[in-house]
């Protein structure tokens, strides 16, 4: 079933997450009895007939019962479970029985309440994601021969070019073709400012076009691009449980039926040992209410749920409950250097011709050899060849030189470039370049030389530059309380060296293969505890399944990483990644907050209602209010901290 199908069934058996509190029906039933319970108590005090007044609060029992008690039959019925609906039913009943009318009525309306606005901030968080999905557009203008057609989204295929005017939304994952203009991705990866986007570049569904007219080609239909993905992976997230909240459910399952049967031994006994049944029969249906665990259970489930939400609004998938008690846990966290810590986009830095050339010649030289070469840094020297508007030579005779570097014939000279080493092996003389080239490895920067009969011509620096944001990123993940940054490449130690000096990490492992990067996060993890793997999620994907959880960076449209990672960052900003552990952080928080409360009514209304302390509407309130301070709580996990 595809994410669109999922969304579809959702609302055809729940209909639309209301957005406002009277839309929705629990919420109207519970306002019913309200009214109708204050109708009574209106009726009492002007003197009107007991009848009345009983027959209001009784009105007021039947529409705050209506929804709570029909789940709890169904939850004995077909699954043979006591359930927390049916003390409160039994409780509500009892009390009806008692002639306890407006206490009966009071719970009932009370308990109802707490019910309705819990389902209803549980449907409309849910519904925000759900909500996700109207944000592309339903049809799109489809270019065939160069005239446009309207058609509703379904119909577009893969390989179908479509056009998208300012202002209108992006239906489907696609690459432009034609145009540029400046894309809202904020949907998708969580950033507000618009991204610049020409021919080449992919864009995602739900993102929003600002400026220019732009021809896409489709590479992705609607019920698999990377906005029915997100959709599908953040509601598959809700549904999944923490180990918290799957030790609460069987708590719930095991405690109901004792608090029912605790309830019911309480009224025998007391009746027995007194001869005052209708007094320890209220004070059994008062500790069934004041020992019913409705805050308890509930407080796991509803931060999670508001917290995992939240997330994804931000551009941060966070793949189930579990996970976010990790994110919680993290005392270390390692990270790749190449497209983690640095954009992944290798730059020439530097360029440093020796004596009797200039830096024009020696990129000339080297973009020569280059042009016909794969390598990411040959990718780097063209470009900066090109940016300096440099012409480039024919060659002839080109070889490679597997892992050291190529060889061509230009305008008649041989012409080597390579590492370091491979000119030391070839005896070519690097004289006063030996310096510059330390200099420049000591920086962080990757060297490669260009030579000719036997002689250096020149030195040209490439690096991967750091994100603009890591060193503070790094600061700030202190700051949430991770205790140690560990950096994991494969690059050369004085180059990592170098990297992890300008970012601030604690440590750095260098020259590693992905089968290392495995093996050092489980001694990691033996000896901390709690690590975290930051990395893109292809490459890294051992180590990402080695660690307690997986982050990988920049997903936005990879299927891979979005499939490996326990938590997908879309954008590249590392600052996501400090708001994925402290929202961890600060959902534990709150979660244990909401349990403290609900052990804290536990523990005062049980004992005071056995004794009779505590009268039923004195249980009942202090119940339901405990249970809506756990919802309004629980909800603040939904909103970012500043």
């Amino acid at each position: 079933m595809t994410a669109l199908d999922e969304l579809d069934s959702d609302r055809d058996e729940q209909g639309e997450a209301p957005q406002h509190l009277w839309e929705s029906r629990e919420v109207r039933w519970s306002g019913l009895s309200g009214v109708l319970l204050l109708a009574g108590y209106v009726a009492q005090w002007g003197g009107a007939a007991d009848g009345v007044s009983i027959g209001l609060w009784l009105a007021s029992l039947l529409a705050g019962v209506r929804f709570f008690a029909a789940e709890a039959i169904e939850e004995l019925v077909r699954e043979r479970e006591v359930g927390i609906e049916l003390l409160m039913t039994v409780a509500a009943v009892a009390a009806a029985v008692l002639g306890l009318w407006e206490e009966a009525a009071a719970l009932a309306f009370l308990y109802s309440i707490s019910e309705a606005l819990e389902e209803f901030t549980t449907d409309r968080t849910r519904g925000a994601i759900r909500a996700l999905m109207d944000l592309a557009p339903k049809r799109v203008r489809r270019l065939v021969d160069g005239v446009e057609e309207e058609i509703d989204l379904e119909l577009l295929a893969v390989g179908d070019r479509f056009v998208v005017r300012p202002g209108e939304g992006i239906a489907t994952d696609g690459q432009i073709v034609d145009g540029r203009s400046a894309l809202n991705e904020a949907a998708i990866t969580g950033e507000s400012v618009p991204v610049e986007k020409a021919v080449g570049d992919k864009v995602f569904a739900g993102t929003l076009n600002t400026t220019g007219s732009i021809v896409v080609e489709t590479t992705a239909t609607s019920v698999d691009n990377t906005l029915a993905k997100i959709v599908h992976l953040v509601t598959e997230a809700q549904e999944q449980k923490g180990r918290g909240e799957r030790f609460m459910t069987r708590f719930s399952r095991r405690y109901s039926p004792a608090v029912l049967a605790a309830g019911i031994a309480i009224a025998i006994v007391g009746g027995i040992a007194t001869g005052e049944w209708s007094t320890w029969a209220e004070r059994a249906a008062t500790v069934l209410v004041a020992a019913a665990p409705c805050a308890l259970v509930i407080a796991i489930p509803i931060t999670y749920v508001a917290a995992i939400g939240s997330a994804s609004r931000r551009g941060i998938l966070i793949k189930g409950g579990v996970y976010l008690e990790e994110l919680a846990q993290v005392q270390v966290l390692a990270l790749d250097k190449t497209g983690t810590l640095t954009q992944g986009r290798p730059q020439v830095v530097s360029v440093v011709p020796d004596s009797g050339e200039s830096e024009a010649s020696l990129l000339a030289a080297a973009a020569a050899v280059e042009q016909r070469s794969e390598h990411p840094l040959a990718r780097a020297v063209l470009a900066r060849a090109a940016a300096a508007g440099i012409g480039i030579s024919p060659v002839s005779d080109f070889e490679a030189l597997i892992g050291a570097g190529a060889c061509a014939t230009v305008d008649g000279r041989r012409i080597m470039i390579g590492s370091p080493t491979l000119m030391t092996d070839s005896a070519v003389e690097l004289g006063r370049l030996a310096e510059e080239i330390e200099r420049l490895e000591s920086s962080g920067q990757t060297v490669i030389v260009t030579a000719t009969d036997d002689k250096a011509l020149g030195l040209i620096g490439i690096a991967d530059v750091l994100r603009p944001q890591a060193s503070a990123a790094m600061a700030d993940l202190h700051r949430v309380g991770i205790k140690r940054l560990v950096m994991l490449t494969g690059d050369n130690p004085r180059t990592a060296a170098a990297v992890a000096a300008q970012v601030g990490v604690d440590d750095f492992q260098a020259g590693l293969k992905p089968e290392d990067k495995s093996r050092i996060i489980g001694e990691l993890t033996a000896t901390y505890g709690h690590v975290a793997m930051v990395g893109d999620g292809v490459n890294d994907a051992p180590a990402l399944a080695a660690a307690s959880v997986g982050i990988a960076m920049g997903t936005a449209g990879s299927d891979v990483a979005l499939e490996t990672a326990d938590v997908a960052l879309m954008g590249d900003d590392l600052a996501k990644l400090v708001d994925a552990l402290e929202l961890g952080r600060r959902t534990r928080r709150i979660v244990r907050q909401n349990i403290v409360l609900g052990l804290a009514i536990l523990v005062v209304l049980v004992p005071g209602a056995l004794i009779g302390l505590f009268s039923l509407p004195v249980a009942v309130l202090a119940h339901e209010l405990s249970e809506l301070f756990v919802i309004t709580n629980g909800m603040r996990a939904a909103r970012r901290r500043r």
